[in-house]
């Protein structure tokens, strides 16, 4: 279970798939940027026993929100109140084996501002998509990978952004449904790796040519993640 804000932004399907790309192990170190009220990094912690997870966020009455859905799902997870540029010297003075993120899908210079002022944080403001990966990048160990789900139109400012330090890229589409085009991606590289870009098949969520009504309607694979709690294979 996991408490919201009811006006503002919510967490949904894509924080899940975010935390099941994750290729974490027991013992290791995690940092999500911009965890908003917990959501992936609980969902991690949940797949993944002895992980431990840290989170950073902005707006005080989400990382409010993100304590709290850590306490009451019994999971270990810390939460700075701080701005992803501006990482508190305890942070800054940390790597982590692997970062992970969810970072404002839309770019404000081509669009509107959403009326509530939580939501457009989430959705588009603060720091650019640049900064945003430059951040996770800094906080890896050498070894270690930056794992983030966009917007597929941006998937091209997210391979600029990933510079010569990171490597091993593997890109997930995510399709609506099969013969859809995919809509967002999941992307992530590893700290000096070497290996070549590898574009996988795409995840297709639901079953079906269309919505059959208010019934649960995933693809096995993803409602393994959605429903089960499974990992998503990224290759």
């Amino acid at each position: 279970m996991a408490w919201q804000p009811r006006p503002g932004y919510r967490a949904g399907a894509d924080a899940v798939l975010l935390a099941a790309a994750v290729p974490v192990r027991t013992g290791e170190a995690v940092l999500e940027l911009g965890c908003g009220v917990g959501v992936a990094a609980l969902c991690l912690c949940a797949r993944v026993a002895g992980v431990a997870a840290e989170g950073v966020e902005i707006q005080p009455a989400y990382a409010a929100l993100a304590r709290r859905n850590a306490a009451g799902n019994g999971l270990d997870l810390t939460v700075h109140e701080a701005d992803i540029a501006a990482l508190p010297a305890e942070l800054r003075a940390r790597s982590f084996a692997q970062v992970m993120m969810n970072p404002p899908y839309f770019d404000r210079t081509r669009g509107h501002a959403a009326r509530d002022a939580g939501r457009e944080a989430a959705l588009g403001g603060g720091a650019v998509l640049h900064d945003w990966i430059s951040a996770g990048v800094r906080r890896l160990l050498p070894g270690g990978r930056l794992t983030l789900i966009h917007r597929a139109a941006r998937l091209g400012e997210i391979l600029a952004a990933l510079d010569s330090r990171m490597g091993g890229v593997v890109i997930r589409p995510v399709a609506p449904r099969a013969g859809r085009e995919a809509l967002h991606v999941i992307v992530q590289a590893r700290k000096g790796g070497r290996a070549p870009l590898r574009l996988l098949a795409p995840l297709v969520l639901h079953a079906g040519d269309s919505h059959p009504g208010d019934i649960d309607h995933f693809t096995p694979e993803a409602a393994a993640i959605l429903r089960d709690g499974a990992a998503l294979n990224m290759g």
